[in-house]
């Protein structure tokens, strides 16, 4: 095997053993109840310990019902913006190619008459 091949193995298995480790430490030292809680509820509720008259500014107008449909939302909402932002790189990029070979064709002589 080539040396890119293997280094390319190499990088692949140790990404997986990094997501496979912070998975299983992640699931043993981690609340069931709050395992999709963010770093928002976390700090609502450092607030409200330290103040215990704490009034938020605002109300959400939609609450989900559970944190794991909270947490898809968020997902659908990144994947849209990211589907987005490919899809007008990708169209600069083909208005961008589509413009090159134009401008660098050589002029076309006329023909002897």
């Amino acid at each position: 095997m080539r040396k890119k091949t293997l280094v390319t193995i190499a990088l692949v298995a140790a990404l997986f053993v990094v997501f496979g480790v912070s998975f299983a430490v992640g699931g043993l030292h981690t609340n069931p109840d709050a395992r999709f809680t963010g770093t928002d509820s976390v700090a609502t509720a450092q607030i409200q310990a330290a103040n215990p008259g704490y009034q938020p500014w605002f109300t959400p107008f939609f609450q989900p019902r559970s944190s794991e449909i909270e947490s898809g939302l968020f997902a659908l909402q990144a994947a849209i913006g990211g589907c987005v932002l490919g899809f007008a790189i990708g169209a600069l990029w083909a208005r961008r190619r589509a413009q090159v070979p134009a401008a660098r064709t050589p002029p076309v002589a006329d023909p002897p008459a």
